[in-house]
């Protein structure tokens, strides 16, 4: 079965940010990291559920998963046939709060 992905608006916001901020230390490196993470959330279309829950599912009550990518965490979760992607934090930062 192969999921549909929808990058929700955050986590377009998250990915352009960590992206500017590595391009102002080399830009190369930060364009094979915008490849190389939009790839590690296409491989979300297939079997999603490989991921473990993220400690946010406690929190937001329903089930937040995270796949590792480096230092970051990709937050999403499946509802029916669709991977909704949340977030994507840098391992560094708190645990996402309902406010944020």
């Amino acid at each position: 079965m192969s999921y549909q992905i929808i990058l929700e608006e955050e986590a377009e916001q998250d990915i352009d940010a960590a992206t500017a901020w590595m391009a102002q230390f080399s830009p190369e490196k930060a364009t094979f990291w915008n490849f190389d993470i939009q790839d590690a959330i296409d491989s979300l279309q297939n079997f999603p559920f490989r991921c473990p829950l993220a400690p946010e599912s406690e929190t937001f009550g329903t089930a937040i998963r995270h796949l590792i990518f480096g230092k970051y965490r990709i937050l999403f979760t499946v509802i029916d046939e669709t991977v909704y992607v949340l977030r994507v934090r840098h391992s560094a930062q708190d645990v996402l709060r309902p406010d944020e």
